[in-house]
This record gives structure tokens, sequence and C-alpha cells, in this order.
């Protein structure tokens, strides 16, 4: 496997990314591609290179891997818009990612959190031929620092309380009041509110409504972000899209927002490399 350095345009600025290939005699080369893109303000390689290492994996099984810092971020110059404002870094990138492997055929484009979100938000106007999603972003706030109990979707706060009293050490807790019963009635309380999408989750279901590409929606089904989701992806509001044939949802039982540990990692792993293979 051989990687390489590289800098491309988007607008005026110079962004940075990071080709992983296969090299000769290591294994066949395929027509296939996987751009990854960051999500927050994470950097290409990933937290505690969790990404480099991904993308070194799927390389090593014949498939080229571009993934890059946006705008502002890591070593690309420019102003960090968000995952709003990255729709022209995901194209460039992906118009790059294509000029450097002129055999490759199709690019399949994975993202998290809210580099999720932007795949399906900017999709339909991006080069790529199919989108991997994990736990998209649906929750109106910039980012996972600071997150509350309030800023969840009801049937997400019950998931979670509902995840923590099945634990014997929580229901002892309570008994032995270590359980701040103020807070936990505060919670309750916000649980039983009427169920309603964000406008964020709206426009998520239209842009997974107007894909019209091959769609693949991965959770982490006891991660607070992917909760979020599924509460939306289960309303009446996302009928339309949980019809369509080309969208299909798969969950491991994990609360690991990254897939992070070794068992959700090569889950995630093996997810990818099966869309690759069938793209």
């Amino acid at each position: 496997m051989k990687r390489s350095f590289h800098q491309f345009h988007c607008h005026d600025d110079l962004l940075a990314g990071t080709l992983d290939d296969a090299s000769v005699g290591d294994a066949p080369y395929n027509s296939t591609g996987l751009l990854i893109v960051s999500g927050g303000n994470e950097i290409r390689s990933g937290a505690h290179a969790g990404i480099a290492r991904l993308a070194h994996k799927i390389a090593e099984n014949g498939f080229p891997v571009f993934r890059y810092d946006r705008r502002g971020i890591g070593d690309s110059s420019g102003t960090n818009q968000g995952f709003l404002g990255a729709k022209d870094d995901i194209n460039a990138a992906a118009e790059y990612f294509r000029k450097a492997r002129p055999s490759m055929e199709k690019i399949v484009a994975f993202g998290n959190c809210d580099a999720a979100s932007a795949l399906v938000l900017f999709g339909k106007e991006i080069a790529i031929d199919e989108a991997i999603l994990a736990n998209p972003w649906v929750i109106e706030q910039t980012g996972l620092t600071g997150q509350s109990a309030a800023t969840l979707p009801p049937s997400a706060i019950r998931s979670r309380y509902w995840q923590r009293l099945k634990k014997p050490k929580s229901i002892a807790d309570l008994l032995t009041g270590k359980i701040d019963l103020k807070k936990l009635l505060s919670g309750l309380k916000q649980a039983s509110r009427k169920q309603e999408n964000t406008p964020l989750s709206l426009q998520l279901r239209d842009g997974l409504a107007a894909l019209n590409k091959p769609c693949t929606i991965l959770l982490a089904d006891r991660d607070t972000t992917a909760l979020a989701f599924l509460a939306a992806w289960n309303s009446a509001d996302f009928a339309q899209a949980r019809a369509l044939p080309d969208i299909a949802l798969k969950t491991i039982d994990s609360a690991s927002h990254s897939f992070a540990d070794d068992r959700s990692g090569k889950w995630l792993e093996d997810q990818l490399l099966k869309a690759l293979k069938n793209s």
C-alpha cells in the first residue's frame, strides 16, 4: 500500500488531501474508490488517527481512498464554514480524486455525523455514485460539545433512560441517592414532550428523497446522535424516505459514535468494503 499527499483548489483556497492506494503486487486495482468526508472540525487523519487506519485497511483490499481537510481545517487554507457550507469542498475533493485516479469509474462517499448530513444535503449535486452515512447529525446544534437532554428528541431521551435503567448499578444509585432526582425529573419531563422533528432533520428527509443514488445508513444504536436520527427516521415525516428501495439502514449494538472499539470498527470496515465491492 502506498500513501501520497496532495493539494487541490476549492475556489481561491488550497486544500490538503491524502490518497491511500494499493501498490502493484499488494492487491488488484479496482475501478471504485472511497471518498472520506471528515465530520465536525476533525482533520483528515481522524481522532487518534482512526480515519487514517481505516483508509489503510480499505486500500489494502485494492480500493483507492481519498480523504481531505475542508477549508479552514487542518492543513487547508480558508475559512471554516461548517458542514452546511461544505458542498464546494466535497465537490472539489471528488473532482480531484477522479483526476488523481483517471481509471476510477465510481466513487463511494462516506461521512460520519455532520459529514453524513452534508452528503445527504448536497449529494445530489456532487459527482459521487453512492453514499454511506454513519450516525447522521439532525440535532439543531453546531457540535457535540455541551449537548444536553433538552436538545434531543423525546424518543431518544426515553431510549437513553431505558438503557441506563436496565443496568443494576443505575437502580442501586437511584436507591442510595447517588442520582440527582431533580435532574432525573427534568429529564423525564423532556422525555414526555411531544415528538417533533427538527428543521435540519426535515432537510435531511428531503435530501434523502431527492438523492437518487444508492445510500446506506449505518447506526451505532446506543450512540446519542444515532438515537436522534433514528427517532426522526421512524417518524411519519420520513415515510417516503423509508420506502425508497435504494436506501438501506443497518445498525450495530454499540455506543461508539466513531466506531472506535475493535468490534464496531471492524463492522464499519466490513460495511464499507461490501459497498465498494458491490458498487
